[in-house]
């Protein structure tokens, strides 16, 4: 099996992978990470050009993110998935990354941990419904911009400025905000994700989150990946009746990042880029 280059004729195949495991991602996140970042996105290939896993990746300015692991189920237990993490990880290991993140499976950790990373906390996807009478996804539109006290915001909660990944994340949804946090909508297939999701208290937060809310059609599903330690959300999320259906490792390897989950509400990507 040869680890190659991620290509745009594979973002289909993934897709199908990824199907498969029920796993949320579109065909966006791949055309960014391949415009981006294309040396840390890689394929593993059959002598006979046949594919049977996938890793991507992607570097912020002093930190990186390793996402989108997948192997086909008949090819599992050979190794593969190793081959693909290390040549990403590999990639991030480079002048200036200090951090490597990504979020784990419970199966999926003891590899990580081989290779020095260590548990900093507990990434929740969460599911509800849209609760707006009037509104519909098709009034999901980009165009507008974080301000500068935002992007501080969510340069602060991760320790690292990420000004591709919200531009790109805030770009393609409707951003609501109010100078001390932000909240963008992003159309997901027929469902909406809510992130990046960012405050500096609890009183912002929910006031966006309620907005957010009465932004979806009603009975539109909404999705959320947010921190567990992130006590403020947990219990907004809780009253809010977005229950948890699922739960990753959040990871690090690395220098130990200026990470403040307090300022976390939800993640930009489904699990790909945080």
């Amino acid at each position: 099996m040869n680890i190659e280059p991620f290509r745009i004729d594979d973002i289909a195949p993934f897709l199908k992978l990824a199907e498969r495991e029920n796993w949320l991602a579109e065909p966006w996140e791949f055309q960014f990470l391949l415009s981006t970042f294309p040396q840390g996105c890689f394929a593993a290939r059959s002598d006979n050009g046949e594919t049977a896993g996938f890793v991507t990746s992607f570097r912020h300015e002093r930190s990186g993110w390793i996402g989108n692991l997948i192997v086909a189920g008949e090819q599992r237990g050979m190794g593969i998935g190793e081959k693909l993490f290390t040549a990403a990880f590999e990639t991030l290991q480079a002048p200036g990354v200090d951090t490597i993140w990504l979020t784990a499976s419970k199966s999926g950790s003891p590899l990580y941990q081989k290779y020095g990373f260590i548990g900093i906390d507990t990434i929740c996807r969460r599911v509800g419904e849209g609760r707006g009478r009037h509104a519909s996804v098709g009034l999901l539109s980009g165009g507008v911009a974080l301000t500068t006290s935002e992007a501080e915001v969510d340069s602060l909660a991760w320790g690292d400025r990420r000004s591709a990944l919200l531009a790109v994340t805030v770009g393609r949804g409707r951003l609501l905000q109010d100078g001390s946090g932000f909240i963008s909508l992003q159309p997901c297939g027929d469902s909406v994700q809510l992130g990046p999701f960012s405050a500096v208290d609890s009183g912002c937060a929910e006031r966006l989150f309620e907005a957010a809310l009465q932004n979806v059609a009603s009975g539109t599903k909404v999705f959320i990946d947010s921190p567990a330690s992130n006590r403020a959300a947990v219990c907004m999320l809780n009253r809010k009746r977005i229950k948890v259906v699922g739960s990753n490792l959040l990871m690090y390897a690395g220098k130990k990042p200026n990470y403040r989950p307090e300022l976390i509400y939800g993640l930009a990507t489904m699990g790909s880029c945080g």
